[in-house]
């Protein structure tokens, strides 16, 4: 959900218009519109150089993880940690695209530790895959623009936590 629905289902659950504060934040909203879409795309393009890089990262600092008896361990467990590093950087393309980390929320987030607690996968590692993810993701963006795009991956890394 963008910013802009946020603001009118908020305003029509509470029969009102929209405040200036939430007009100001429209207006934001559209002025950087340009700029998410820039994050986007070059995040969607480079995934899988984003992705190999911050494997590559995560394996050197947790070689555990690859070694017999890790949670990557075999090129059938690798392969699907490896889709789940693109799945979360879709995810916070989403969030930066509509301005808001909802989508990140409801889409991937809530279920997410469960499920990994669930299959047995120690849901610390998958924040430290994030961590290398957003490091990998924000070299290839301008300090501007990687700015901008942090807070998303944080917001992961944070749930994951």
């Amino acid at each position: 959900m963008s910013v802009i629905s946020q603001v009118i289902l908020q305003a029509d659950d509470e029969l009102r218009y929209p405040t200036s504060g939430e007009l100001q934040g429209l207006e934001n909203f559209f002025k950087t519109g340009e700029q998410r879409t820039r994050i986007a795309q070059t995040l969607s393009e480079n995934e899988r150089k984003i992705v190999q890089e911050a494997s590559k990262e995560l394996w050197k600092k947790r070689p555990d993880f690859i070694a017999p008896g890790g949670n990557a361990y075999g090129d059938k467990q690798r392969a699907l940690c490896l889709r789940d590093y693109g799945w979360y950087l879709r995810l916070v393309t989403y969030g930066i695209l509509s301005g808001s980390k909802e989508p990140i929320e409801s889409i991937g987030i809530i279920g997410a530790r469960e499920m990994y607690n669930a299959l047995g996968v120690p849901v610390p590692g998958m924040a430290e895959a994030i961590r290398c993810l957003k490091a990998a993701s924000l070299a290839l963006l301008s300090p501007e623009d990687a700015l901008e795009a942090a807070p998303y991956f944080d917001f992961i890394i944070q749930a994951m936590s």
